[in-house]
């Protein structure tokens, strides 16, 4: 089957990061590939390096900042790929992990959603949550220290075999391959949350009906800033998502 795969980038103020993950993106993806931007209203120049840098990027400027769900969403009705991939702004492609994840998804058509390994710039393993946010773990995940306690061992599955697929709970919105009929069936993210949170909730969404892997064949490469834990507007944000989460979901 000659697959179609579209992917998009929502941005805001991301000028510094954003021409290395779409010039990545499009070097090393060989797959009939289309990729969208979506600005939430920068006003560091983003919408116009990409422009002149990035004509072939299918670019689509908001006035304003709607958010990390809601920007994802805009496109929907634009998509025609069998693939879609959620990417953020500050990710870098190091080869052709799009071609080989749907290639993946071709092959087991049980499977909704992949996520992939998850790594620094310099190689190091990103300690990312693959189980339910249950309040603990995220208690784990903001005080934890040079090396994971056990909670947060338990919340990153890193005592776990994750050498081979597996299904997982939860997965991060940083870089995620999913099905576009069923990110179209699901009406994308849930855009009550403004960001945090989304792609936790739109991975209970897809397991519901199908199943969310995690894929270790594939790794990209994620500069991470946990930016919320440095600006106090974002962490209330972040804890305003939370809260729609459990009253959604339960804690």
């Amino acid at each position: 089957m000659n697959k179609k795969v579209t992917g998009c980038i929502v941005t805001y103020n991301n000028i510094r990061t954003i021409g290395v993950a779409v010039s990545t993106l499009l070097k090393n993806t060989v797959c009939d590939f289309t990729l969208y931007a979506v600005d939430n209203g920068s006003t560091d120049g983003t919408v116009e390096f990409l422009r002149e840098n990035f004509p072939q990027v299918k670019l689509i400027v908001s006035e304003r900042n709607i958010g990390f769900g809601a920007g994802h969403n805009s496109i929907i009705d634009r998509l025609d790929s069998d693939y879609h991939v959620i990417i953020n702004p500050d990710i870098v492609l190091r080869d052709d992990v799009i071609s080989l994840m749907t290639d993946y998804l071709e092959e087991h058509d049980e499977i909704g959603m992949l996520s992939p390994k998850i790594e620094f710039p310099d190689g190091r393993p990103q300690i990312l949550g693959k189980r339910i946010p249950k309040p603990y773990y995220l208690a784990a995940s903001r005080l934890r220290g040079k090396e994971p306690g056990k909670l947060l061992r338990e919340y990153a599955m890193l005592d776990e075999d994750m050498t081979m697929p597996r299904q997982i709970e939860n997965a991060t919105g940083c870089f995620m391959v999913i099905r576009t009929e069923l990110f179209r069936k699901l009406g994308g993210f849930d855009s009550r949350y403004f960001m945090y949170f989304e792609d936790c909730d739109l991975t209970r969404e897809v397991n519901k009906v199908s199943k969310v892997f995690y894929f270790p064949y594939a790794t990209v490469y994620h500069e991470w800033g946990r930016e919320s834990k440095k600006d106090m507007k974002l962490k209330i944000i972040q804890i305003q998502s939370m809260l729609k989460y459990y009253s959604k979901w339960g804690i």
